[in-house]
């Protein structure tokens, strides 16, 4: 018996990957080529969110996202925005309060542009762990760390989802798990899943950590990847087999934006833009054919 043909999935594609475009010709590009949305890196050269007039750069934001029909969900991996010398420093786990507090601020600025632009997910990750410093108290750090901006994540209607990042204290699925659970596992929290990052380092295929990972997804990243190395590659350089992991989302009722993201490869954005969702929209039509078909 055949199934109904699920809703499409809204794919997206991620501002770090063009930054060698302002960002009005980064979302006109977006939407000529037809893509549904956009993941917007709070970063110096597009949306700065340490701006002193972060708030009417917003509402210009808000209004080519309308005028473009574009979605969008907002990203804090920038490299430099908070230090210049020091790539993505400080991290919620920095020993240091004020710094630490600088990446919660961050966040929390996150949070207001998010309610702002209608974005229903801001992505926020752990940070490496400190040299010399105990992994239990950097777990509690790290819920410490991130108990207000749950709060004002709730307040505001945003999900707070953490991305698990090979390398991080948080880094897998399970840290995941730890941390709702070290937090009472709020509503307003949830998981950004990157699918080249299930391919790098979970146990299970792609397509299987996404059923697994279900409940709590609220913001998807994806490219292609290669098991056990934690580089990001356009697709088809990598190992991943995008049909499935593609059914498993329509399977999970995953509505939001499916994000490209492809960071070091600025330099050929636009036209990576035009074959990444050529390529998505292949595997989609063989995911939905193969998924119709059972």
């Amino acid at each position: 018996m055949s199934r109904p043909r699920p809703e499409p999935l809204r794919f997206a594609y991620g501002t770090n990957g063009l930054t060698d475009l302002r960002l009005t010709d980064a979302l006109a590009l977006l939407a000529d080529l037809g893509y549904d949305g956009v993941s917007l890196t709070l970063d110096h050269m597009h949306l700065d969110p340490l701006a002193p007039d972060l708030a009417s750069r917003t509402r210009r934001v808000a209004r080519d996202l309308e005028r473009l029909g574009l979605g969008v969900a907002i990203e804090t991996g920038a490299r430099y925005v908070l230090d210049a010398r020091r790539k993505h420093h400080p991290t919620l786990l920095d020993p240091d309060p004020e710094a630490r507090g600088a990446r919660v601020d961050l966040l929390l600025r996150a949070v207001r542009v998010a309610a702002d632009l209608g974005a229903p997910a801001v992505h926020g990750f752990s940070g490496v762990l400190p040299p010399g410093e105990p992994e239990e108290t950097a777990w509690r750090r790290l819920a410490d760390a991130l108990g207000p901006v749950v709060v004002a994540a709730e307040a505001a209607g945003v999900a707070l989802a953490i991305e698990p990042e090979p390398g991080h204290l948080l880094a897998d699925l399970a840290g995941f798990h730890r941390l709702r659970t070290a937090l009472g596992d709020p509503a307003a929290l949830g998981l950004t899943l990157d699918i080249g990052h299930c391919q790098c380092l979970e146990p299970d295929p792609p397509a299987e950590c996404v059923r697994a990972a279900a409940p709590w997804v609220r913001h998807v990243q994806i490219e292609d990847m290669r098991r056990g190395v934690h580089e990001h590659l356009p697709f088809g350089e990598g190992e991943i087999d995008f049909p499935p992991v593609l059914e498993a989302l329509y399977a999970a009722g995953y509505r939001g934006l499916v994000g490209v993201e492809l960071p070091r490869h600025s330099h050929a954005g636009p036209e990576l833009a035009r074959t990444s969702l050529r390529f998505l929209q292949d595997a989609e039509r063989a995911a939905i054919e193969g998924g119709v078909r059972c």
